[in-house]
């Protein structure tokens, strides 16, 4: 039987998720609000800020599962085995001759419909 408790780290991940939000308004507000300062200082700044709204967004338990989801996929990219140049431009070749000829098919069909359903309605396309 599954019991809900409450756990006292989701509070705490609550406050956490509302900082980051409230950093990241903040973040988009002051943007707006200073934009005769250069660029480059909002810029910096922008990093900044959501470089510490990541790093709190991290602490949480949905943000650790997030970077553990990340590492993992990382590690499953890295098993993949990537075709050569030769094998992608041959499978590249095989799908463009594979389109064309259902394109050409399916020309073909229409213009047959086409001429079906002039010839029974007796109206010229």
């Amino acid at each position: 039987m599954s019991e809900k408790t409450e756990n006292p780290s989701n509070a705490l991940d609550m406050v956490k998720w509302l900082v980051v939000i409230a950093l990241l308004g903040g973040l988009v507000t002051a943007n707006t609000m200073y934009g005769e300062i250069s660029v480059l200082y909002r810029a910096l700044a922008a990093v900044a800020v959501v470089v510490i709204a990541g790093l709190i967004a991290a602490t949480t338990t949905k943000g650790s599962a997030f970077l553990t989801f990340a590492k993992e996929s990382r590690m499953e990219v890295r098993k993949v085995v990537w075709p050569s140049r030769q094998e992608a431009n041959q499978t590249t070749l095989i799908v463009l001759a594979a389109t064309l000829v259902m394109a050409l098919i399916l020309w073909g069909i229409d213009g047959i419909m086409v001429r079906l359903v002039s010839f029974i309605t007796g109206i010229g396309a």
